[in-house]
Parts: C-alpha cells; structure tokens; sequence
C-alpha cells in the first residue's frame, strides 16, 4: 500500500503543479488575445474549476465517524447541512463581514491542508520532516498566497464588482497593505526553504505567487481551489477511505484516487442545483448573479468541511 500511496501523492503532486502552471499560461494568453478587462472566459474558467474542486469536500461523513452507525452518520450529516446553511443566510444577510470571516478561515484551512498534504508525503517518502517553525511559516505563506494577493490588487475591483459590488472595499484602506504583508511574509518563507532546502515546497509557493499576482482575481483563486486544494485534500483522503486503501493494497493507485473523487459528485450536482434555487429565489439572474451564489454555498461548506478535517490536519502535522 505504502507504494501505491506515495505514487497517488507524488502524481497529485505534480498535476497539481502543472495545472497551475497551464491555467497561467493560458490566462496569459486570454488577457493578451481576449483582454484582461473581459470577465466573461474569467468567470467561464472560474466556475469549471471551482466545480472541479467541489466534491473533494463531500465525503467529510465518511472520514469523520469510524462507527458505522446509521444514527451517528445521520447526525453528523443533519448537522453539516444545518451548520452550512446558517453560514449561507449569515453571508447573505451581513456580506462584507461575512466575507472576511470566510477569508480568514479559508487561507488557514488552505495552508494548513497543503502543509498536511506535504507531511504525509515526506512519510511516505520516509523524508525528514520539516521543523514546527517552518511548517508554521510555510502554511500560513502557501495559503494567505492564493487567497490575499489576488482579492487585494487593483484588478479586484472588476472581478468583486461582477460577483457582488458590496465586496469591492472589504479590506477598506487596508488593502494594499495585506498585499505587501502577505508578499514579504511569502519572501521570508522563500528564505527559511532556501535554508532548509526544500527546493520543491519553494518553487509550489513561487507557483503560487506568480498565479496570485499576474492572473485575474477569479481565476487565480479558481485555479487554486479546483485543481491545487481540492487535488490534494483528495490524495490525502486516499489514506482514509476503505476503497482507495484496498485498491492501494492491490496496487492500483490510479482506482485509488478516483475511489475518494466518485463519492463526492452527487454533491457536486446538488450544490449547483442550490446555488440555482437561491439565486432565483433571490430574484436574480442566472448569468449575472450566479456565480455569486455559488460562491456563498461554497464558501458557507467549508464552515463544517473545516471543522471536520482540522482533526485529520493536526494529526497528519504531528
């Protein structure tokens, strides 16, 4: 198995990696070609990836009980959906704070997870584990990176403004600030990887500063979210899940993977179908206000998907 985990680990590894790197490469291309003000390939590529990136948060009910208990699975799930939907009216009724609030608990659930990812992959690979100080400093860089910078440059005024206008001063004059923050925290990490010679964690977080700071604001958290986060929280499940462990047993790290992605598409189909029945319900339009909406059940999930794999983070961290 051990074997067949470190290949499911390594190959997200790289996807993950060269997934950013293409998604750059031809947001380059679309803002030379198409036009860097033009939001319509933006939001187009945005929603696919986000998609891409919704069922690795869908089967926190199989991870999260080792009863198989069909009252306890009931009740975790009955309490899921309730905590995501009080996220859902929170953000709708108070957007800005609610935002903010996202924001936060988003780039820690991201760095955190990445760094997770990165730990469990030394110890398959039987590598020396990174010291506390670093992995405290690389996490908070790797997920502040793909959140922050993007949200705060000039460019986010237009992306805000197309997913809901409320948002476009949520950091007031404080924006520009969190952006240099953020950059030289990133910097800092640059250095203490140099040291450590963590050559691969320095170049995922190059990755991500180039993504962050030269792609539209959608995008770039699009990209990272579909096929960075998710990618690699899915790997992780690999370890966790009965199926992807028994097709790791067996040798087959491609079944295993995809093992931990089936379970998580029936989910896939409902959140857009709810991000639909809010923004009509709302008195919205599809083309103009979706995206918004599906943002909002997005964002209100990773309230209880947070909640539930910060047990999963801390142990893979120690």
């Amino acid at each position: 198995m051990a074997n067949s985990a470190r290949i499911v680990f390594k190959s997200v590894r790289d996807f993950s990696s060269l997934a950013v790197a293409i998604g750059l490469l031809l947001s380059i291309i679309l803002s030379i070609f198409v036009g860097k003000t033009d939001l319509n390939w933006q939001v187009a590529l945005a929603l696919i990836a986000i998609a891409i990136g919704i069922p690795h948060g869908a089967v926190d009910h199989l991870i999260a009980l080792k009863s198989s208990s069909k009252l306890k699975m009931a009740s975790l799930i009955s309490g899921y959906v309730a905590i995501a939907a009080v996220a859902v009216l929170a953000i709708l009724k108070w957007n800005v704070l609610g935002f903010q609030l996202v924001l936060v608990m988003s780039f820690l659930h991201f760095g955190f997870g990445d760094m997770a990812f990165i730990s469990e992959t030394d110890r398959l690979s039987s590598k020396a584990q990174i010291s506390w100080p670093l992995k405290f400093s690389y996490a908070l860089a790797i997920g502040s990176v793909p959140v922050l910078i993007p949200l705060t440059k000039q460019s986010s005024i237009n992306a805000l403004a197309k997913v809901n206008p409320h948002l476009i001063n949520w950091a007031g004059s404080y924006a520009h600030g969190i952006y240099l923050v953020t950059l030289i925290w990133a910097g800092l990490c640059v250095i203490l990887l140099l040291k450590d010679r963590r050559i691969r964690e320095l170049l995922d977080l190059l990755l991500l500063v180039l993504l962050a700071v030269i792609t539209p604001p959608l995008v770039a958290f699009a990209l990272y979210f579909g096929s960075w986060h998710a990618m690699r929280h899915t790997a992780r499940l690999t370890l966790l899940l009965p199926k992807s462990i028994k097709a790791a047993e067996n040798g087959k790290s491609v079944s295993s993977f995809f093992s931990a992605v089936l379970p998580g598409l029936p989910a896939l189909a409902l959140t857009l179908i709810v991000a639909a029945v809010i923004t009509l319900a709302k008195g919205g339009n599809i083309s103009a206000n979706y995206l918004w909406y599906l943002l909002v059940v997005v964002w209100a999930l990773t309230v209880p998907h947070m909640m539930v794999t910060a047990r999963i983070d801390r142990k893979a961290l120690r």
